[in-house]
């Protein structure tokens, strides 16, 4: 997979990997979802949080590129929104769940992009240009890098 997969088979890939990873988080017990990952890490409620604040985010910008040539988007301060969002006082499962159907939507909205926005340009902050071919995969790819901190391969 690359910027340059169709759309369809990026959201197919991101449908597979969020399906897989449920049951291995809904195995974690309720007193490992809040145990750091390591010494100033997030717990893996915090990380889940944080995937659920990620697709948010790009929810926004998968919506927004696709109505006009240009979309420029500000930055996300990751551990701002994490510690404001209070994660690990909400339930395990509850936030497993909130983050697989969220995930499938963000599939279904990146099914349906046009593959001639594919190139639409993308500024997050104060970064470089890049497409939207590009955020969506790199979405893909992101939430895999968080999933592999919890041990679960997708």
């Amino acid at each position: 997979m690359s910027e340059h997969t169709p759309f369809p088979l990026v959201a197919r890939e991101l449908r597979s990997t969020i399906d897989a990873a449920v049951p291995k988080l809904r195995a974690m017990s309720a007193h490992q979802s809040v145990q750091p990952l390591a010494q100033g890490k997030w717990s893996p409620k915090q990380l889940i949080g944080h995937l659920i604040d990620s697709a948010a985010n790009n929810h926004q910008r998968f919506v927004r590129a696709q109505q006009s040539a240009a979309l420029a988007f500000p930055e996300y301060v990751q551990d701002t929104w994490v510690q404001l969002q209070h994660y690990d006082d909400r339930g395990w499962d509850d936030l497993i769940g909130f983050w697989h159907a969220y995930n499938h939507h963000l599939a279904h909205v990146i099914d349906h992009i046009a593959e001639d926005l594919r190139s639409v340009p993308c500024t997050i902050g104060h970064t470089e240009p890049v497409t939207l071919g590009f955020l969506a995969h790199d979405y893909v790819v992101h939430l895999r890098h968080h999933l592999l901190q919890l041990r679960i391969r997708a």
